[in-house]
């Protein structure tokens, strides 16, 4: 993944919404449900991070995620990775209704990995609003932390030294001391920082997350 795609999201698309309508009513009166598939580019998938869009009168989402794993065979499948999500503070007034919102992997119930497509299922049961939706859909890729990569770098040449053959002569012992008190340092730094995010809380209350810290004003 390019870090093109990090800061500005992978390139999507979004289909034409889908108003369920009520059986036997008039063609423009609809159900209160909107259905909404991004497409991912073709022949690839993503591991999402975060998906941000900009809210229109919905007072709900739900989430699905089409995914298809390495060597799978058939179809892939669709899952429930969220499921109605309040996006405003009440359906039938103003507030939330047209704020920025995001829905990080932490908050899927479903691993939003190897993603081939997204499906956005919106929900306004009040009268109020004739039209409802979502606007400017973003979908970010998930990037490999950058300690974790530092880590994976100095494993790789740890390995490396174990299987050195002995003809080359012996192993630097002050190279591979070297090495393991950096692993240890940054071991030191990412507790520290675990032990400081842990401090500071989560935002949901009774398993429920207050959608106006989760929006973006």
């Amino acid at each position: 993944m390019s870090a093109d795609d990090a800061t500005k999201g992978v390139a999507c698309t979004l289909k034409p919404p889908v108003f369920l309508h009520l059986g036997g009513g008039d063609a423009k009166t609809h159900s209160g449900v909107c259905v909404i598939d991004v497409a991912l580019p073709p022949g690839k998938t993503v591991n999402i991070e975060t998906i941000t869009f900009k809210n229109f009168y919905t007072a709900s989402v739900s989430v699905r995620l089409q995914r298809r794993r390495p060597g799978q065979e058939g179809a892939a499948e669709w899952r429930t990775a969220l499921g109605d999500r309040p996006l405003m503070v009440n359906p039938h007034t103003e507030a939330g209704a047209q704020d920025y919102c995001n829905i990080d992997r932490k908050q899927m119930r479903a691993e939003p990995d190897d993603v081939c497509a997204v499906r956005l299922i919106l929900k306004q049961p009040s009268a109020a609003w004739r039209t409802f939706g979502v606007e400017d859909v973003r979908i970010f890729p998930r990037t490999q932390p950058e300690a974790d990569k530092e880590v994976s770098d100095w494993l790789s040449a740890l390995a490396l030294v174990e299987r050195r053959p002995q003809d080359q002569g012996p192993v630097d012992a002050a190279s591979v001391s070297c090495s393991l008190q950096q692993m240890w340092a940054l071991t030191q730094v990412m507790q520290s920082s675990q032990s400081s995010a842990t401090s500071v809380g989560r935002f949901d209350v009774d398993g429920c997350y207050d959608i106006d810290l989760l929006s973006l004003t």
